[in-house]
Order: C-alpha cells, then structure tokens, then sequence
C-alpha cells in the first residue's frame, strides 16, 4: 500500500505557487507530509503548512484536489488555496518543525527559505516527480477558487 503525502497548493494573485527549500536538498516543494493517526488528510495538510511555513490556514478555505500519483511508493493528496501577497508575506515565514542534521546532529529546520514560483518555471526548482505530479492536474494548480 502506498503511503500518503498531504499538501496544500498555495497560490498567491499572480498564479504563483509558494515553494518552500528542503533543506540541505537542490529542490524546492510545497508543504506537505504525512498525517498522524487518526489525522484526515484536510488536518494533516494544514498542519504540515503551519509546520513548514508557520502559515495558519482555515482548514474550510482549502479547495480539495483530492489524491494523485506521486512516485512509486507515495500519492499525494492535495488541496488548492489562494492566499494575497498583502497578506501573506513571505519574508515572515518560519519553519517550525526540525530534524537532527545528518553530520552535526544539531536541530536544523526542516524547510529553509521560501519562494514565489512561476508556474513555467516549476521545473527549474521542484524535483522532477513534484513537477510531473503537478503537470499532470487537469489545470487546477492555475484555476482560479
């Protein structure tokens, strides 16, 4: 059974798409990552981007895009939001959630910058199966909610 990866799909008036950097990593992603027990993928989703971004989300304004292929082992189930750059800015985000790093063993966030992405340009920053899986919508990445 494949696991489930939930993410939001942030996108700001322009039709960018906020991308957060995985740290210590080339790419660029969304937030996104697995629920706890018991944790619907809409929870989980908006945890994971108060997690990685410190963005509060209302759990009602997510648009659901539902579950899509991901990689061999992984789907993702997302949902869409539109968020104004008035509002959110992204200089103020901070990620709250952090891991061991792996040759210091020092507490190291786990997302460390974040962008406004152009949509062309997804390639160019998201690896090569988060560009697919979002190429592969039915064009709900740019819809206007």
């Amino acid at each position: 059974m494949k696991k489930v990866s939930c993410g939001v799909l942030i996108l700001n008036e322009h039709d960018q798409l906020l991308l957060a950097h995985a740290t210590g990593q080339r790419h660029w992603d969304i937030p996104k990552g697995g629920a706890e027990p018991g944790e619907s993928p809409r929870d989980a989703a908006v945890r994971e981007v108060r997690e990685e971004t410190g963005l509060v989300l209302d759990p009602a304004a997510l648009e659901e895009i539902g579950r899509v292929p991901y990689t061999a082992r992984k789907d993702l189930h997302l949902f869409r939001v539109r968020l104004q750059t008035r509002t959110c800015d992204i200089r103020a985000c901070r990620c709250e959630s952090f891991f061991p790093h792996r040759i210091t063993g020092a507490m190291t966030p786990e997302v460390d910058a974040f962008r406004w992405t152009d949509l062309p340009d997804l390639p160019a920053f998201a690896a090569a199966s988060m560009t697919a899986a979002l190429q592969r919508l039915p064009g709900p990445v740019a819809s206007r909610a």
